[in-house]
């Protein structure tokens, strides 16, 4: 490649620090940038975005690059968050990554990148771009490292988007990553990775939606519509949540058999109009499992939808991939079959597909086809 201004997204962490470092070893001219997207509680404990800068500045200084502090926390709060809190308001459980990525680090941040001069922005992401030699169209690949691969958050990146970013350290595997920062005595070699939502932190995450949320505590119902507990309002949960639910492994005398005595109960079913959260017995449990599923607002790679055909998708990040089938596509919305149930398929989250290690593109899951019971009541439950 020949050598370029490049301008990397610094994060404090140690993939994108040795992002950094690749691209400087390559020659290229590399200037670091610094995100802030998140500002409303920066003195908090679970705030750690003074922490992060502090060790971006170190490793830029050990790497000799320029760092520059940059705040995108308005950017942040209008195209993320805000859309964050109006899909868990409507019962959904939205990824904000996946927004982030696609509003902020690829458009508000490359924006900026391409005013400070700059022909192509780097990312410590472990995924991978490929120029298709027969179309001239850029690919999404996934990262090298199964373990690690990425390419999930990234689906909704475009052409012109891919065209400009590259992912060096989606050649290689993390302990390549952290061998590569020791060696070089990075400060943050052994930094711990980060988890969970930027904006939340390791906090609890009740208590922050809490602070944005009104509670609106309702029944929680068996799949006869039998009381069984309550809970803190709809928001608060997501399909296929075990833990705190408050109704342990206690079983109504004369509910069904399905899941056993003591099985654990899960969230199957949200019914908003009534407040209802309904919970089955059984991790396997009838209502748990989809074959089909329908998905808005798509987003493909390649800039139109891919034929219908045999793929393979991810419904949730950290899955393995499933055979499905694309049913019908567009530039709007697409639909899935999957030959083997899909467990706990939740609107809100993105459907991924793929085909091979070829990232396509996807969609936010809007409706999914749980299976029917034979019970003798049925209650009108919204997925």
């Amino acid at each position: 490649m020949a050598k370029q201004r490049i301008v990397v997204g610094l994060s404090g962490g140690v993939d994108s620090a040795v992002t950094a470092h690749l691209l400087k070893q390559q020659g290229h001219e590399v200037v670091g940038i610094f995100m802030k997207n998140w500002e409303d509680d920066d003195d908090s404990e679970y705030c750690s975005s003074n922490i992060d800068f502090v060790d971006a500045a170190a490793v830029a200084d050990v790497i000799g690059i320029e760092i520059e502090h940059v705040n995108f926390a308005a950017d942040y709060k209008d195209r993320v968050f805000a859309e964050f809190l109006r899909e868990y308001q409507a019962g959904r459980t939205p990824n904000p990554d996946v927004l982030c990525n696609a509003e902020i680090k690829f458009k508000a941040f490359l924006d900026h990148a391409m005013r400070l001069g700059a022909e192509k922005i780097a990312t410590g992401h472990y995924a991978r771009v490929r120029q298709n030699g027969a179309t001239g169209r850029f690919e999404l690949l996934k990262g090298l490292d199964p373990a690690k691969d990425q390419s999930y958050f990234l689906h909704r990146l475009n052409q012109a988007q891919l065209a400009k970013s590259l992912f060096p350290v989606g050649e290689l595997k993390k302990t390549q990553v952290r061998q590569i920062a020791e060696e070089i005595g990075l400060p943050n070699a052994k930094k711990k990775d980060s988890t969970g939502i930027c904006f939340i932190g390791e906090r609890p995450f009740r208590d922050f939606l809490n602070r944005y949320i009104s509670k609106e505590p309702g029944a929680i119902v068996d799949e006869r519509g039998r009381k069984i507990g309550r809970h803190e309002g709809l928001s608060f949960y997501t399909l296929g949540q075990r833990q705190g639910l408050g109704i342990g492994g206690v079983k109504e005398k004369g509910a069904p058999r399905g899941g056993g005595e003591h099985a654990p109960w899960f969230v199957a079913r949200k019914d908003m109009a009534k407040n209802q959260l309904v919970a089955v017995q059984g991790h396997d449990h009838p209502w748990l499992l989809s074959h089909r599923l329908q998905a808005l607002d798509a987003s493909w790679c390649a800039g139109h939808a891919p034929a219908p055909g045999r793929y393979a998708a991810k419904t949730r990040y950290r899955q393995a991939d499933a055979p499905c089938a694309l049913t019908q596509g567009d530039a709007g919305h697409f639909g899935l079959e999957f030959p083997d149930a899909q467990w706990a398929v939740t609107p809100g989250q993105s459907a991924v597909l793929y085909d091979g290690e070829v990232c396509l593109g996807g969609g936010i899951i809007e409706t999914v086809d749980a299976a029917p019971l034979n019970t003798p009541e049925k209650i009108a439950v919204s997925a």
